[in-house]
């Protein structure tokens, strides 16, 4: 017959009361609560450390983007202001070459003036000496002697002067 008394579980039970009160009498369940309050307490130290540098990333994070932002803004001025100096730049270049064209088109207009003024007044020496030819040689044919030479002469000068 089997006994509750006699059974394997019966010394089990044995076994764990004489354990648990070797336990109580040495204070190990002390040792083991105090223990699992400093595990607790490290943690709770590990937490609040691990919060308090997720804060400052956020705030580091946010100080970046704040940062960025402005450089970004700054880049901006920056592409702006070169813009419009490279059109202010680009306007001055274009008024200079106006001017520069004016100003060359008016020394070649001068330039062409004077030209037509010297053309002018080569041809008129030029007409002026086939005239003074023309008379001197219908003169000499139709006048002759002292006479003709004189009216020649005074022809010659008043022609000379007339057309120059």
């Amino acid at each position: 017959m089997y006994s509750v008394l006699t059974g394997p579980e019966f010394w089990v039970f044995i076994a764990f009361v004489v354990l648990m009160g070797a336990f109580a009498y040495l204070g190990i369940h002390k040792k083991l609560l105090t223990a699992l309050d400093h595990r607790a307490e490290r943690i709770r130290s590990e937490l609040a450390d691990a919060q308090r540098l997720k804060q400052e990333a956020a705030d580091l994070l946010a100080g970046y983007k704040a940062r960025r932002a402005t450089a970004e803004r700054e880049a901006e001025d920056i592409v702006a202001s070169a813009k419009a100096e490279a059109e202010r730049i680009a306007a001055d270049a274009k008024a200079k070459m106006e001017d520069f064209v004016a100003r060359r088109t008016k020394a070649a207009q001068g330039k062409i003036a004077m030209a037509e003024a010297q053309a002018l007044a080569e041809v008129r020496a030029a007409a002026a000496e086939a005239a003074v030819q023309a008379a001197t040689a219908v003169l000499t044919k139709s006048v002759k002697g002292k006479v003709a030479d004189d009216l020649l002469a005074r022809g010659i000068s008043e022609v000379q002067q007339r057309l120059n």
